[in-house]
């Protein structure tokens, strides 16, 4: 699966609604502090172009409602959507501009094929060097 995250349910619903109106399965969850949304890693590539477009147009609505004062009880957090090998799913608390920054040169998908090349080393306990052991062709799907 594909995960967005929201911060605010106003631009989750919005987003639940395109994806609706675009014929494109999909899965919520919640927490205290955001709600997900995922969607099928078979989802083709131009539909799936046009729903990270979109994603990105109400990441920006949520920077812009968080900046007009609907969360403004003193709380900056943004997080990332870690899916661990058990099957769970947790949420790594990253500072909002940072992840801001990330996202502005990456796509939710690379973010996402980032974040889980980290969590599978970590998990595995991969400790094999960088220079050797693998073909870095083959990591690069190459």
């Amino acid at each position: 699966m594909l995960d967005f995250v929201f911060f605010n349910a106003q631009t989750r619903d919005r987003f639940i609604t395109f994806l609706r109106q675009h014929a494109v399965a999909f899965e919520t969850s919640a927490d205290d502090e955001s709600y997900g949304v995922s969607i099928p890693d078979e989802t083709g590539d131009a539909l799936l172009e046009t729903v990270e477009s979109y994603y990105e147009q109400m990441m920006e609505l949520d920077q812009a409602l968080f900046e007009a004062g609907e969360g403004d009880a003193g709380q900056h957090v943004a997080g990332v959507v870690l899916d661990l090998a058990s099957g769970d799913s947790v949420y790594a608390r990253v500072p909002p501009g940072l992840l801001a920054k990330v996202m502005e040169v990456l796509t939710a998908e690379e973010l996402g094929e980032l974040v889980s090349a980290i969590v599978a080393a970590v998990e595995l306990r991969d400790r094999s060097p960088l220079c050797g052991g693998h073909d870095a062709a083959a990591i690069d799907g190459q």
